[in-house]
C-alpha cells in the first residue's frame, strides 16, 4: 500500500485557491459593501475586515437534469378559472428571504449568505484599479537604480579589474612561504663550501657533495612559479542600490474654527484612506502632513489626525509652508510631488486670490498632481472659484470634488484616483 503526504507550503489552507474564485465570483456584491463599510466607519476602523451578506438567491448553483419529455395531460380537480393554453401566473407574496414583510402561516425562503472577509482583501477590493496620476519622471515599479563602488579586494573577478600590487605582494609571500626552508639551507651550504674551498681545498668528495646539495636546492626553489592563480587579486565593485522612484504626497487639512467637528471628520476620513492607500501601493514614498488654520504646520501622522487645535482661516499659509518644503527637500527634478487639500472653503477674502497665484505660479508647473476636496453641504466658496482658474490653467495636473457627507468619500476618492487609460 503506498501513501501520500501532502508537503505542499499552503497545506493547511488548502481552500486558498476556492475562496479566490469565490471572491471572483461575487466581486460586485463585495465592492458594493466595501463601498458601504468606508462611509459608516469610524477613523480608527477604516483598515480593518468587513462582514460581507450575499441574498441567498445570488448563490444558487445552475443544476442541469432531464426533463420528463413528450406532452403530458394533466387533470387539476377543482378548476374553475383556467382554460388551455393560458399561462399561470407567479403566486404573489411567499417568503423570499428577505425579512421586511409581515408575518405569514405560508411561504418559505432562504437567509443571506454571510461571510467575513480580511484586512488585506478589504484594503485590495478598495484601491482597485487606483493609482497616482501622471507618474512620468520617476516611475514607482519597486526597481532601483545602481551605482557601482570599489569594495575591497577579491580572488575572482575580471581581468581588466586585476590589482598588480596585491597580486604580486601575493605572489611573494606564497614564494616566502614555499621556499623559505630551502633558501636558508642553501645558505648555509654556499658558506660550508666556502669554508672547504678555503681550508680543505684538497677533500674533492666533501666540496662536489656540496656543490651537487646546492644545485639541487637551486632547482627545488627554481620549481616554485613566480605567479600562480591563487595570486591573482582583483579589485571587487559592488552595486549599491539607488533609490529612483521617488515620489511625495503633499497631505494639507484646513482645521480652522470654521470647520466643524463633523466636517474635520470627513476630511480625516479623506486623509486616512489616502494615507492606507499610499502606504499599501507604494513601497517607497514620503508623506508630508500640514495643517493650518492661520498659520501652518508641519507635523506628524499622530498630531495630523488626533490634535484639537483649531484657529482663524488663511489656506495660503499651507500652500506656502508646501512651496518652502518642496524647495527645500524635494527638488522637482527628482521627485514626483502629489498634493491633497480638504477645506470647507471658508477663507480669509483676500487670501483667496493669493492662493490661486501661488498654485499658478510656484506649485503647479513643478508637481504631478493636486486634488482639491471641498467639504460643505452649502454653496461653493471663493475659494472654489479661484481654483477654478487653477483647474482651466492645469486640467490634467489639478482636481476639484465636493464632499457632503460621509457616503461621499469613497465615490470622491475613487474618481480622483482611478486609474487613466493610456493612450
Amino acid at each position: 500500500m503506498s501513501y501520500v503526504i501532502d508537503r505542499r507550503l499552503n497545506g493547511k489552507n488548502k481552500s486558498t485557491v476556492n475562496r479566490q474564485r469565490f471572491l471572483q465570483r461575487y466581486r460586485g456584491h463585495i465592492k458594493k459593501a466595501v463601498e458601504e463599510a468606508v462611509g459608516r466607519r469610524s477613523i480608527t476602523d477604516m483598515e480593518h475586515g468587513e462582514q460581507i451578506s450575499i441574498p441567498g438567491r445570488d448563490i444558487d448553483e445552475p443544476v442541469l437534469h432531464h426533463g420528463r419529455g413528450g406532452r403530458q395531460t394533466i387533470v387539476h380537480p377543482g378548476n374553475k378559472e383556467f382554460v388551455a393554453g393560458e399561462r399561470i401566473p407567479r403566486p404573489q407574496g411567499g417568503g423570499g428571504g428577505q425579512g421586511a414583510g409581515q408575518a405569514s402561516n405560508s411561504g418559505e425562503g432562504m437567509d443571506d449568505f454571510v461571510f467575513q472577509i480580511t484586512q488585506e482583501e478589504f484594503l485590495d477590493f478598495m484601491f482597485e484599479d487606483l493609482e497616482l496620476p501622471n507618474l512620468v519622471k520617476r516611475h514607482l515599479t519597486g526597481t532601483d537604480t545602481f551605482k557601482t563602488v570599489r569594495a575591497g579586494i577579491s580572488n575572482e573577478g575580471n581581468p581588466s579589474r586585476i590589482n598588480i600590487v596585491r597580486t604580486l605582494r601575493s605572489a611573494h609571500a606564497r614564494r616566502i612561504a614555499l621556499s623559505g626552508s630551502s633558501r636558508a639551507q642553501l645558505r648555509a651550504l654556499k658558506t660550508e663550501l666556502e669554508r672547504l674551498r678555503l681550508e680543505e681545498p684538497n677533500n674533492f668528495g666533501d666540496i662536489k657533495a656540496t656543490e651537487e646539495e646546492i644545485e639541487k636546492l637551486k632547482a627545488r626553489i627554481n620549481r616554485v612559479p613566480f605567479l600562480d592563480t591563487f595570486d591573482l587579486k582583483y579589485n571587487l565593485l559592488v552595486k549599491h542600490p539607488n533609490p529612483s522612484s521617488k515620489a511625495v504626497m503633499f497631505c494639507l487639512m484646513d482645521v480652522s474654527g470654521s470647520m466643524t467637528q463633523a466636517t474635520k471628520d470627513i476630511a480625516k476620513r479623506f486623509f486616512i484612506l489616502l494615507y492606507l492607500f499610499l502606504k499599501r501601493n507604494y513601497d517607497k514614498i514620503d508623506v508630508v502632513f500640514i495643517r493650518h488654520h492661520t498659520s501652518a504646520k508641519e507635523v506628524d501622522e499622530e498630531e495630523f489626525f488626533y490634535s484639537r487645535e483649531t484657529g482663524g482661516t488663511i489656506v495660503s499659509s499651507a500652500l506656502k509652508m508646501m512651496q518652502e518644503i518642496m524647495a527645500e527637500r524635494y527638488p522637482a527634478n527628482e521627485w514626483n510631488i502629489y498634493a491633497a487639500q480638504a477645506s470647507d472653503g471658508d477663507n480669509w477674502n483676500d487670501d483667496s486670490p493669493l492662493c490661486r497665484d501661488i498654485l499658478i505660479n510656484q506649485i503647479m508647473p513643478f508637481v504631478q498632481y493636486f486634488t482639491y476636496v471641498e467639504i460643505t453641504p452649502r454653496e461653493h466658496q471663493a475659494l472654489w472659484y479661484e481654483y477654478n482658474q487653477v483647474a482651466e490653467a492645469f486640467s490634467d495636473a489639478f482636481a476639484q470634488q465636493q464632499l457632503v457627507g460621509p457616503a461621499d468619500i469613497y465615490p470622491v476618492f475613487r474618481e480622483l484616483f482611478q486609474r487613466r487609460m493610456t493612450s
